[in-house]
């Protein structure tokens, strides 16, 4: 069975911090592009960074780069989501997926997600 669990979500104040984190059982990350998406009440869902399983590259939304960083260990079969310099447009419902490539917009597997909320 594959699983997908995200952790590391909470309510923090503008300007913070928090490290979201994907840890996979029953498949090996690695073999997958790895993204994190988000979706916001009423909102459509929107993907927000990856992690190319073909070449290691990194891509951002453009609302978060410079603010949040992606990174993968794959000794631990596990994805997190650094992210800093948090805005009250970030609150939402983060999840991790996986899927063949980066440009993939349909996800071969997903987690239950993790709620960010940011105060202003």
């Amino acid at each position: 069975e594959v699983q997908l669990v995200e952790s590391g979500g909470g309510l923090v104040q503008a300007g913070g911090s928090l490290r979201l984190s994907c840890a996979a059982s029953g498949i090996t990350l690695d073999d997958y592009a790895r993204v994190w998406f988000r979706q916001a009440p009423g909102k459509e869902r929107q993907g927000v960074s990856c992690i190319s399983s073909s070449d290691g590259r990194t891509y951002y939304a453009d609302s978060v780069k410079g603010r949040f960083t992606i990174s993968s260990d794959n000794a631990k079969n596990t994805v997190y989501l650094q992210m800093n310099n948090l805005k009250p447009e970030d609150t939402a419902v983060y999840y991790c997926a996986v899927a063949t490539r980066c440009t993939s917009y349909e996800y071969d597997y997903w987690g239950q997600g993790t709620q960010v909320s940011v105060s202003s």
